[in-house]
Parts: structure tokens; C-alpha cells; sequence
């Protein structure tokens, strides 16, 4: 998937309602879990991290 113009993916693990995010940002690579049983719930919440991550590197380098 991408959101932003970051290439990020969503997966479910082997724990019910428990999925597993990654992304990559320049060399960085960010990865994470979160709880839901709704698959798009597990998708936005990726989404929010990386435009948390996004403003970060916007306030750095600003």
C-alpha cells in the first residue's frame, strides 16, 4: 500500500486481532503492532504512524 508517498504494508499475525506494520522512511525502517480485529482500523492506524513520523522530519530539518 502507500500513503504519502510511503510504501507500507499490513499484516495479520499469527494472534487473533493482533497485526504487524511496516515502513520506510529514506533508510529508516519503522515496524510495529497494533490490536483491532477490523483490518482498515489496523491500515489507518499505519497511516497515522507514518504521518506522525513525517512531521518529525519536517520539524528536524525545518
Amino acid at each position: 500500500m502507500n500513503h504519502r508517498g510511503i510504501e507500507f504494508t499490513v499484516a495479520k499475525t499469527a494472534i487473533p486481532g493482533i497485526w504487524q506494520w511496516q515502513f520506510r522512511i529514506g533508510d529508516q525502517i519503522k515496524t510495529g503492532r497494533t490490536e483491532t480485529k477490523i483490518e482498515l482500523l489496523a491500515i489507518r492506524r499505519a497511516q497515522l504512524r507514518i504521518d506522525r513520523e513525517l512531521k518529525a522530519i519536517e520539524r528536524k530539518t525545518a
